[in-house]
């Protein structure tokens, strides 16, 4: 709710939808939240409200319901507007029918690998001490079963300057009646800090993981928003042979469809950026190297805990 304790006004004309290029897009919008437990916030129908009211997550999460900031009152924000056009804010929303996993080992493994794909799994160091966890690794074995490959796949959501969660708030006690609310003159309005997200995320997770991954020739993607990529400096690209890192970079496109109401929006994957991380920077992280217990055992052991197991015979 604002916090001077007034009502926030309704102003559809600003959340109006709009035809470009014979594709419905959010022309503007008068307030921060593009998709809440997976769905706009303007869709009302009995699915989106059945998300809305059971806290659920259709992106793959590890449980059912949304987990974000807290399990008992998730912040169930997938994505903002930022300039009229949706920024994913969760790492869970790159999830949407695991394409993410399709494009990395595309560029991790030849064609045909049977292979799986676990997620958050743990990195020790060589005195069992945790260095952290990776989002995703996908592990090619052969007709046997054992692992002979694996990837990493390292996803990067953007972080969120201002405060979103007391919209969310304000509008979940009245979805329906405040889908159409006016947020725009309230303090702290929440924007993507695309700053921050490389500074204190991005670039420490590739120096040190991707430093790990370098020293061992292991290759690792990372998948991130559009929007968030092009802030970045300009990257030198590389042929897929002689690439170590690729940057698989994602949009979302509003879809109309009749049974979700004002539509919803799908991952589509917009580029592949191949880059070669043989620089000073990750050179220099060598004596960072951990043993990453890959054997069998160990994976035999991850399958039996992994929140998700993604079995792809045919890449």
């Amino acid at each position: 709710m604002p916090q001077d304790g007034r009502a926030a006004t309704n102003m559809p004309i600003k959340l109006e939808l709009s035809i470009k290029k014979g594709k419905p897009y959010m022309k503007s919008s008068a307030q921060p939240l593009a998709e809440v437990f997976g769905h706009l916030i303007t869709d009302h129908t009995e699915k989106a409200d059945r998300y809305r009211s059971r806290r659920l997550c259709p992106f793959n999460n590890k449980v059912p319901n949304c987990t974000k900031d807290k399990a008992k009152d998730p912040l169930g924000v997938c994505s903002i507007y930022h300039e009229g056009k949706p920024v994913i804010t969760c790492p869970i929303r790159f999830r949407e029918d695991w394409i993410i996993t399709d494009d990395a080992a595309s560029f991790f493994f030849r064609e045909g690998t049977t292979l799986s794909s676990l997620t958050e799994v743990r990195l020790n160091d060589s005195k069992g001490k945790s260095a952290g966890n990776i989002d995703v690794v996908l592990v090619a074995y052969d007709a046997k079963g054992k692992v002979y490959d694996f990837g990493a796949l390292e996803i990067q959501a953007v972080y969120i300057s201002g405060n979103v969660r007391d919209p969310f708030e304000y509008f979940m006690k009245d979805p329906k009646g405040r889908a159409l609310m006016d947020w725009s003159d309230q303090p702290n309005y929440p924007r993507p800090d695309y700053l921050s997200s490389s500074r204190k995320r991005l670039a420490p997770q590739l120096l040190f993981k991707g430093g790990i991954l370098h020293g061992w020739k292991k290759k690792i993607a990372v998948a991130l928003n559009k929007n968030f990529f092009d802030t970045l400096p300009k990257l030198k690209p590389v042929s897929k042979s002689k690439a170590d890192i690729a940057w698989l970079i994602y949009n979302l496109e509003l879809i109309k469809d009749k049974k979700q109401g004002s539509g919803r929006y799908v991952l589509k994957k917009a580029a592949r950026y191949l880059q070669n991380l043989s620089l000073p920077l990750f050179q220099s992280q060598r004596h960072h190297l951990v043993k990453l217990r890959i054997l069998s055992g160990f994976f035999k052991r991850s399958l039996m805990n992994i929140s998700k197991l993604h079995p792809s015979p045919k890449q």
